[in-house]
């Protein structure tokens, strides 16, 4: 628990310390910080079903543009759901803390009063068990891509409405009743929140 917990606050910091060599040039970067709701896809495999609770969250994103249209940005997202197993033995739920951290090449083409957006980059979710005797915290790469759009309140202040998807392995927490019970899953993530350009 304690090493992929590390790791995680590692990736964020590392990227959060790089942030200010990106941001020299005034009008190239911005901030936001989002409401998403989380809606895991139920999957059935060799007659085992899987599903999450839905859930919502709160994400922190950082962009750089290199051009007018090309940038990167970086992400943390954090939510709670419960991760279900309808086992052989009887169903088996864990709930869970969950942490993203994201990043992604961005394009987009900036209009008069909105810009429109698409991305597609890589991460990981750390899966953290709470409350479930023998669970263990669980890290998982992503495949993440989305767009939407950032409307423009003033020059600097904007409202960004965006969808993501995230493609991962879920988690099992190492439970010894769920092992080989993972398969690949589809988080969608519609989110909407304020956003600020410097």
């Amino acid at each position: 628990m304690f090493r992929t917990n590390s790791f995680a606050a590692i990736l964020l910091g590392g990227a959060l310390a790089a942030l200010p060599a990106f941001s020299q040039e005034a009008g190239r970067s911005d901030v936001t910080v989002q409401a998403f709701g989380s809606f895991v896809k139920t999957t059935t495999q060799n007659g085992v079903d899987q599903s999450a609770t839905n859930s919502g969250g709160v994400l922190a994103s950082y962009r750089y543009f290199f051009s007018n249209s090309h940038g990167v940005e970086v992400n943390y997202g954090y939510s709670q759901n419960t991760q279900s197993y309808g086992l052989a033995a009887g169903p088996e739920g864990v709930k869970s803390n969950q942490h993203e951290v994201t990043a992604a090449y961005v394009y987009r083409h900036a209009l008069r009063h909105f810009t429109p957006f698409v991305e597609a980059g890589v991460g990981g979710l750390v899966f953290d068990p709470t409350a479930a005797p023998g669970a263990s915290t669980q890290a998982r790469a992503a495949f993440v891509y989305g767009g939407g759009a950032d409307f423009n309140l003033t020059k600097r202040v904007f409202i960004r409405a965006e969808y993501r998807g995230l493609v991962y392995n879920s988690p099992t927490f190492d439970l010894t009743e769920a092992q080989g019970a993972d398969r690949v899953t589809h988080r969608a993530e519609p989110s909407i929140g304020f956003g600020y350009r410097f």
